[in-house]
């Protein structure tokens, strides 16, 4: 099987924890063709979409430990046909790249790509969250997205907490999270106007209600086709506001509560249903926070915490899909060829 991973630069890579190395070193462990490329490095040849695309290099023994992998790691670049992979995994990070997804849309129907192009593009940011389930569910957080300061300014004063969260639309990571105190009400109005206007054009913000136990962590779940398959508790620090472990959070162990669990049952349906097949979920006190569909983390830190290796489940899947779809491509092959054999000859 020929898999490519479109995603951040390689020399990005976390080897210790990083997710994407991990989901690189099972694929190439399997004995599949692995190549890896950034979205900048898509183009087009002769009307058809091709990438410089790092290929790796044969390696007499593969080290068993991702880490251990990484820098032993050789490439060789070639400028690649992309229908001639079977899998794209997508895993560059927010903000959506809408030209790479440009490109692929001329190729989603020959390749199995993962998370599906319009899937991105309905759910790259945190409105996807906002509208599910047209406010009719109670685990989603009461949500206001918008760039009118006077309006979020009304929000925050009628509001009957004391805290609410004000986050950029296509944050990660955490970044740019904040709790607002509405006895900080002198600082309210500039930092309003720094995340409405401190860029080039005005940006959506959103304001989301303070969810009790947010101090104590969140949760983030990996859903795999609709179905949970490992979770983990991000601590924070002290003195800080967010859980993510990248900005200073401890994961820790965790098992999913029955209201955890109903979470996935509602969401899981409609991830598949917009071929958002690998997904992170992070919730708060059984409350839905935020769906990442771009490059979700954790499996190295479930894994390390469960003694599990979660990068099979994900590989098991893919493998599952492609060999369907070519079991699928050969019977119709077959069909049409028993047809065409049929026909009277004189």
């Amino acid at each position: 099987m020929n898999i490519c991973f479109i995603m951040y630069p390689w020399e990005r890579i976390s080897p210790a924890t990083d997710t994407t190395l991990t989901l690189i070193h099972e694929s190439y462990q399997r004995g599949h063709n692995v190549g890896v490329m950034v979205p900048s490095n898509l183009t087009i040849r002769e009307n058809e979409v091709f990438g410089f695309v790092k290929m790796l290099k044969g390696m007499e023994k593969v080290p068993t430990e991702p880490a251990k992998f990484y820098p032993k790691v050789e490439f060789e670049e070639k400028m690649l046909p992309i229908s001639g992979f079977d899998v794209l995994f997508l895993r560059a990070n927010p903000p959506v790249d809408s030209i790479m997804l440009n490109f692929l849309d001329s190729v989603k129907d020959d390749v199995f790509i993962l998370n599906d192009v319009e899937g991105i593009r309905r759910a790259n940011n945190k409105l996807y969250t906002a509208g599910m389930f047209g406010g009719t569910e109670s685990i989603i957080p009461k949500t206001y997205v918008s760039k009118n300061r006077d309006y979020l300014i009304r929000l925050i004063k009628e509001s009957k907490s004391d805290k609410m969260i004000l986050k950029p639309l296509d944050g990660y990571g955490g970044s740019g999270v904040i709790v607002l105190e509405k006895q900080a009400q002198k600082n309210i109005s500039s930092l309003l106007d720094f995340y409405i206007s401190g860029q080039k054009d005005q940006q959506y913000v959103i304001l989301q209600e303070y969810v009790e136990g947010a101090d104590q962590g969140d949760v983030r779940i990996l859903m795999l086709n609709g179905k949970p398959i490992g979770a983990m508790k991000r601590v924070p620090a002290e003195n800080e506001a967010r859980a993510n472990v990248s900005v200073g959070g401890t994961a820790v162990k965790h098992q999913l509560t029955k209201t955890e669990q109903r979470i996935c049952e509602l969401v899981g349906p409609k991830l598949v249903d917009d071929g958002l097949y690998f997904v992170g979920l992070d919730v708060i006190n059984g409350k839905l926070i935020e769906v990442n569909v771009l490059s979700p983390g954790g499996i190295s830190r479930i894994n390390k915490l469960n003694r599990t290796k979660l990068q099979k489940n994900v590989l098991d899947f893919i493998e599952y899909v492609v060999s369907s779809r070519e079991a699928a491509l050969n019977r119709k092959l077959a069909h049409r060829k028993a047809v065409e054999d049929a026909k009277h000859k004189p």
